[in-house]
């Protein structure tokens, strides 16, 4: 069966990115990405991430900032990336001029349209922190667009911190929906987020494969943690310090950093599973034996933990789950915790 998987070859080579309040003008663009949520249409088994770090990005305004930032965005043509995320409110991080919420709010009404605008003429998913008033509120949010520039959806932040509360940021709801798209289901945590568990377990619990967190600070191992905790890719941006992606594994995928500082762009293979090894031993020899090289099966001896990996274009991870009757790790800590809540019942 043929299917609708979108391919770096599909898009243009040349690109260009007009100086100052910059556009990112692709001489043609890619066919419409695939429709997605139906049992026909096979998910992209690549992912290609990028994200922004803003160390050392100074700016008198927030304006002069976002154009200092599509300036470091001018790396991400080169490698036309699927999803590009942006650092937390970064429009006003690291800026001089000193604005009220009210008025940030109001700056980020015209920053999230140039940014739809990105979308759309880059072909990419973006997400774009900033401030959002609704009701008389103001949050710390994160809008999503799709690749073509339409907003599909956005997370308010769930943990604020005191001080900005005190300043008139209000949380974000503690339940917030998944945004899907072709690769599946995606979630955003913003900052000190990573410090409460719920928000991450509220997204894992919709299924969300790729996790967004822009971030103030770089959050170090602790981003890591998250990924291999989750069992999903997890892709920051910050103000300062070092931003990267996280594979299912928790290994660092890509990162900004000494080669470069403000920018990463990194490929990951979404066609995995995360299973328990005491439980596969002989299926894991099985499948080994039946796709040879076509599949990397990797063990973590003294965690006892298993990932099956797709390294051919022609199979499937879903397909070998359900050749072998295999239950991913998550699921089977879901269902022992409804078989637990039971017993104590």
């Amino acid at each position: 069966m043929k299917t609708h998987e979108i391919s770096r070859r599909d898009f243009i080579q040349k690109t260009a990115l007009t100086t100052g309040m910059a556009s990112f003008i692709p001489s043609s663009l890619s066919a419409n990405p695939p429709e997605f949520g139906t049992n026909e249409v096979k998910p992209p088994r690549e992912v290609w991430i990028a994200g922004v770090s803003q160390m050392g990005i100074k700016a008198e305004t927030p304006e002069l900032m976002v154009g200092k930032v599509e300036e470091v965005l001018k790396q991400a043509v080169k490698y036309q990336p699927d999803f590009v995320c942006l650092p937390e409110f970064f429009p006003f991080a690291n800026v001089e001029q000193n604005l009220t919420f009210a008025e940030k709010a109001a700056v980020s009404e015209k920053v999230l349209k140039k940014f739809s605008e990105f979308s759309k003429t880059l072909n990419c998913y973006t997400i774009c922190p900033v401030f959002t008033s609704s009701e008389g509120r103001i949050y710390n949010t994160a809008v999503v667009f799709d690749r073509k520039g339409n907003r599909i959806g956005d997370y308010k932040k769930i943990h604020e911190t005191t001080g900005y509360i005190q300043d008139g940021i209000v949380c974000g709801a503690l339940q917030q929906p998944v945004i899907p798209t072709e690769f599946g289901p995606i979630g955003i945590q913003i900052c000190y987020d990573i410090n409460w568990e719920d928000g991450w377990k509220m997204l894992r619990d919709q299924g969300a494969k790729i996790i967004f967190w822009p971030s103030a600070f770089d959050g170090g191992k602790q981003l890591n943690m998250k990924a291999l905790q989750n069992k999903c890719i997890v892709a920051s941006s910050t103000n300062k310090n070092n931003s990267k992606v996280c594979d299912i594994d928790g290994e660092t995928v890509a990162t900004t950093g000494i080669w470069n500082p403000n920018f990463y762009c990194g490929k990951v293979n979404m066609e995995k599973v995360f299973l328990p090894t005491f439980m596969y031993l002989k299926e894991c020899g099985d499948i080994e034996k039946k796709y040879g090289r076509k599949v990397k099966i990797t063990i973590f001896h003294e965690e006892e933990w298993t990932i099956i990996e797709s390294l051919s274009p022609e199979i499937y991870i879903k397909d070998i789950v359900k050749e072998f009757n295999l239950q991913p790790h998550s699921e089977g800590l879901r269902e022992a915790e409804i078989v637990q809540q039971q017993s104590r019942a």
